[in-house]
């Protein structure tokens, strides 16, 4: 009998799969309300939390006995910041896509000034419409499903990034976005109309709006050489946290909380969250490698560099023609972190870093 009541795909009894469905739903529309990135910062307080109860947990054992574990409380990494209350493929990737359903159903919603397509707006929150808490409701679970499904059947790469990434493509088809979009430039990956603020005619709620021809994730984060070197910087930093800490997400969460201010209109914030992820990783994989902090700085500063720049080449792909928001941090992570999956299955590399693999 309990056979029967196991979905062995995902990993989860039926009853645990339907108290993840419902936590699901309510955590995509809750992020629809709050708006993709105010949510995110959330996901970014939440994981500080969590990992600082974690040192701390860590910390009381080493010097003063054993402490059973959640004696200090819940795992609030897990089940929170990257659970269904605020993990980015929930409440997050509701959030994008009730933008693409905003940005066609209510383009009066737009915020002043916007010159992208307002399918792309995620620092909005978009409060208590019945509509559009469903959309998020529904991606959240389809965010869920993906992610369960992935650690189900054993990808080698982080799920909930790919979650984020498939459902933000989803919500490009079915709310009628092109699902990469035709260039204004040479190529995909030629900047050049932004950068002479080149605009043209886009289809905004029936009527013809005039909008930036190319639409750069980050306007004041594209260049090569700045994505570059604060992918090295913000490596570096990561990677020096888990030395100190043995935090793997601690820097994610510091740069998950900074875009606090992006949010707030700060307006040259960088974003930062893959980079430092992937830094910690990198810090892990030299650790395992070779030995030693200088090392570990060093792989830090090289995953970190190698993920910012991936993240900008997924931008220019996914996100610069299209109409709405596909994360590029999420698909640098899905990236970078099959890189890592894959060298590690094969034996070239001793860790798959977070993915328990």
């Amino acid at each position: 009998m309990q056979a029967l009541l196991q979905l062995p795909i995902i990993g989860l009894g039926v009853e645990e799969f339907a108290l993840l469905f419902i936590a699901a739903l309510a955590g995509g529309a809750f992020g629809a309300a709050l708006g993709a990135l105010p949510a995110f910062v959330f996901t970014g307080f939440a994981i500080f939390l969590g990992e600082g109860l974690n040192i701390l947990q860590g910390e009381l054992a080493s010097n003063v006995g054993s402490i059973g574990a959640g004696s200090l409380g819940v795992d609030l990494t897990g089940t929170i910041g990257f659970g269904m209350v605020f993990g980015p493929h929930i409440s997050f990737a509701a959030g994008v896509a009730a933008s693409a359903y905003v940005g066609k159903k209510y383009p009066e919603m737009e915020p002043d000034g916007w010159d992208y397509h307002p399918g792309k707006v995620i620092t909005e929150a978009y409060g208590t419409k019945p509509d559009i808490l469903a959309v998020g409701a529904v991606f959240g679970v389809v965010g869920m499903l993906i992610n369960q499904l992935a650690s189900g059947i054993g990808l080698p790469t982080d799920g909930i990034a790919l979650s984020v990434v498939l459902t933000a493509l989803l919500a490009r088809l079915v709310f009628g976005y092109p699902l990469v979009g035709s260039p204004s430039g040479s190529s995909l990956f030629d900047m050049s109309p932004f950068e002479r603020e080149e605009q043209r005619a886009v289809a905004d709620g029936g009527t013809d709006s005039m909008r930036l021809a190319t639409e750069p994730w980050l306007g004041h984060q594209y260049k090569w050489s700045g994505v570059a070197l604060i992918g090295v910087v913000g490596g570096i930093l990561s990677g020096y946290i888990w030395i100190e800490t043995g935090s793997i997400f601690l820097g994610y969460a510091f740069s998950a909380m900074s875009l606090l201010f992006l949010n707030l209109g700060v307006a040259k914030i960088p974003v930062t969250h893959h980079i430092t992820l992937l830094g910690s990783v990198g810090a892990i994989v030299a650790t395992e490698m070779i030995g030693g902090p200088i090392p570990a700085i060093l792989g830090a500063a090289l995953f970190g560099g190698l993920t910012g720049v991936i993240g900008e080449a997924t931008q220019r792909v996914f996100y610069s023609h299209s109409g709405t928001h596909v994360d590029p941090p999420a698909m640098a992570i899905v990236v970078a972190m099959t890189i890592v999956g894959v060298l590690y299955l094969v034996g070239v590399i001793p860790t798959s870093g977070y993915l328990g693999l």
